[in-house]
């Protein structure tokens, strides 16, 4: 058999066989297909309750619109899988699944689900489940995959801010807290990121960039590859005026 086998749904009459049996039929099938061309498998299914020739008619096209909806939905739950196992085949199939079964096995061992979809029920019926089940499932396959990316997509910022220099990084494990104001009625600490070509510069100024800046408050914290990262005293009526002021 080869790595990825192909399966075909073979549906004959039972009197290819002399008895009319069911099993003899399949012996009869499995003895005319030789190991050399596949192996025969029963996929057995219940007979249904069916209705006038034109119901009949109409759903054979709901079946067939239910089959490539069906398709539609296996694509993207094999596509999203791809995207984020990055393409490892090997990941991917040993996620490809049906009820917890690889497919392969699932469909050898195939058994119709009486419960779920009784067989006493008319076929229309029967139908209408499944065509709500697979649009129930693409919703799900879209917001998991929806969901998914909304965590790549902040794992990736919280990694930047990680690993990112002084303007984007978290601030959390570099500024010491006690070197924040937070109980002055009038005094705000401002943190900004220096590029280094311009410390001098703003080491110079900063006092007069905005009214009411404490003098000498400026406090360096740290240095990386591009920035130096102050804290700065201003008056918080001025404040707004001066982080404005500093970005430009």
């Amino acid at each position: 058999m080869s790595k990825n086998p192909k399966f075909l749904l073979v549906s004959l009459p039972a009197s290819i066989s002399p008895t009319n049996d069911h099993d003899e039929a399949l012996t009869a099938l499995r003895s005319a297909v030789t190991t050399d061309y596949g192996t025969v498998f029963p996929f057995s299914i219940p007979e249904f309750k069916i209705g006038t020739l034109d119901a009949l008619v109409g759903q054979a096209d709901d079946l067939a619109k239910l089959e490539g909806a069906c398709e539609t939905v296996v694509g993207k739950v094999g596509d999203s899988l791809k995207t984020i196992l990055e393409g490892d085949e090997g990941k991917v199939s040993q996620n490809k699944t049906v009820n917890d079964k690889p497919a392969e096995q699932y469909l050898k061992t195939f058994h119709w689900n009486k419960v779920k979809y009784r067989a006493d029920k008319p076929l229309g019926e029967i139908i209408s489940t499944l065509q709500k089940e697979i649009a129930s499932i693409d919703n799900q396959v879209r917001d998991k995959y929806n969901s998914y990316n909304q965590v790549k997509t902040n794992l990736a910022t919280l990694q930047r801010r990680q690993t990112g220099n002084l303007s984007t990084k978290s601030l959390t494990s570099i500024v010491p807290p006690s070197l924040i104001i937070h109980s002055s009625d009038y005094l705000s600490t401002h943190l900004l990121a220096v590029p280094l070509t311009i410390t001098r510069d703003f080491l110079r100024t900063y006092e007069t960039i905005s009214p009411m800046v404490v003098p000498r408050s400026a406090t360096q914290i740290a240095t990386d590859d591009e920035f130096a990262l102050y804290a700065v005293t201003v008056f918080k009526k001025h404040g707004t005026e001066f982080v404005h002021k500093c970005r430009e």
